[in-house]
């Protein structure tokens, strides 16, 4: 869909829209476009004013000032006052769950076990929900998502562009992490287990002990969960373990060196209380939304613990999370603009939600900043990307313009 832009606006995004009408849909691959930006953030190197990128066959072919950049005569042109690379959600359940809240677009929680790594995202992911493409129209143009921190091990994440009109069109790692929970998110009542946060560990580690005999029996049958885990075990794939207490981020550390795999923590209300422990551990961070609401578990959150983990140097990211409610996500874009107020820069806050969430989902060769070689996602703006009244005037995923609705 192509909104016309207000006649108030400035004259760019006039451009831009002619640029997207002759550009066509998300599903059209381009070749050769020349993308003209006031100012580009490339979060590699310096800022760049009245700067060009040139992309070619869906990757990033040049980037500098006008007077270095010469923009061939072929080229379609697009204009906008602020250029950064597409935003990455570094954990999200969206493309699992759905904007209608009803039961046929709620797939990211199967409640049937506590233990269930086996399931895979990419069987759950519908790539045309209309919530994958509402937060491309603010920038987004990646998603670490999954199954939901509500069980014990609730199954797969899986990295994907937020364009395609099929899983497989859209997916760009079909297994990223496994989706582990320790705390309230995923105790039982009702005398079912688990009914603690002992109780969890103690399964998560009979679980890490059973995979770590899967194999040794040549005739031993096939088992789905012990096969993935096993995966965990010999560090090709990691464990995103949602804790968000002290103890309960202390229990995801000590489990991972007890068995020496690889895990990245996610959620951490309580990351501000273990700075040194967790720059000991040696993980990174996936934060809670900045915005996240306080309460139970997560009552001892605070705005200013991304600062703390960046003053630290502990590698962090930030992301939408999971909401129980309509409409099931949040933007990082506006999580990222609050913490400007609480401490970062604009260019350490903007870094969250590109470079450094693209490094800890393991996908920094191909995105997460404007670098020659790397694919060619771009969000375009009509001003300062963290100012309320900005918007989003153009997307460019996989080199392809994708036509925007201004909100």
């Amino acid at each position: 869909m192509i909104t016309v832009f207000n006649d108030h606006r400035s004259g760019f995004n006039v451009l831009l829209l002619f640029a997207l009408i002759l550009f066509g849909t998300t599903t059209q691959v381009l070749a050769q476009v020349a993308v003209k930006g006031e100012t580009i953030y490339t979060m590699d190197g310096s800022v760049i004013r009245d700067g060009v990128v040139l992309t070619n066959k869906g990757k990033i072919e040049a980037v500098g000032t006008a007077a270095n950049v010469k923009i061939p005569a072929n080229y379609k042109v697009v204009s906008a006052k602020v250029v950064v690379p597409g935003l990455i959600d570094a954990h999200s359940v969206i493309g699992l769950a759905g904007y209608m809240n009803q039961p046929h677009d709620q797939m990211q929680v199967e409640t049937s076990s506590p233990m269930q790594p086996e399931l895979r995202a990419i069987d759950a992911y519908n790539a045309r929900e209309e919530l994958v493409q509402w937060v491309r129209s603010l920038g987004v143009t990646t998603i670490h998502t999954g199954h939901a921190p509500a069980e014990l091990i609730s199954g797969q994440t899986m990295i994907a562009k937020t364009v395609g009109d099929d899983v497989d069109e859209a997916t760009i790692e079909p297994l990223a992490m496994i989706a582990v929970t320790i705390g309230q998110g995923a105790i039982k009542s009702g005398g079912k287990a688990p009914g603690t946060s002992a109780k969890e560990a103690a399964m998560l580690r009979e679980m890490l002990i059973k995979a770590s005999n899967y194999g040794k029996k040549e005739d031993a049958p096939r088992d789905l969960k012990l096969e993935i885990m096993k995966k965990v075990l010999d560090k090709e794939v990691p464990l995103l373990i949602t804790a968000h207490r002290a103890t309960d981020i202390m229990t995801a550390i000590r489990i991972a060196k007890e068995f020496d795999i690889n895990i990245v923590i996610d959620g951490a209300s309580d990351a501000h209380m273990l700075i040194d422990e967790i720059k000991a551990s040696g993980f990174p961070v996936i934060l809670h939304p900045t915005m996240y609401r306080a309460g139970g578990e997560t009552e001892n959150l605070s705005m200013t613990t991304a600062s703390k983990l960046k003053a630290a140097g502990i590698p962090f990211a930030l992301q939408s999370g999971y909401e129980t409610y309509v409409p099931k996500t949040r933007v990082v874009l506006f999580e990222a603009a609050v913490l400007v107020k609480y401490g970062m820069s604009f260019e350490d806050a903007l870094r969250t939600v590109t470079i450094d969430a693209a490094k800890i989902i393991g996908m920094d060769s191909r995105i997460g900043s404007i670098t020659v070689g790397k694919d060619a996602d771009l969000a375009m703006y009509d001003g300062d990307p963290f100012e309320y009244s900005t918007h989003c005037v153009g997307t460019m995923v996989n080199g392809n313009v994708v036509s925007t609705e201004v909100r």
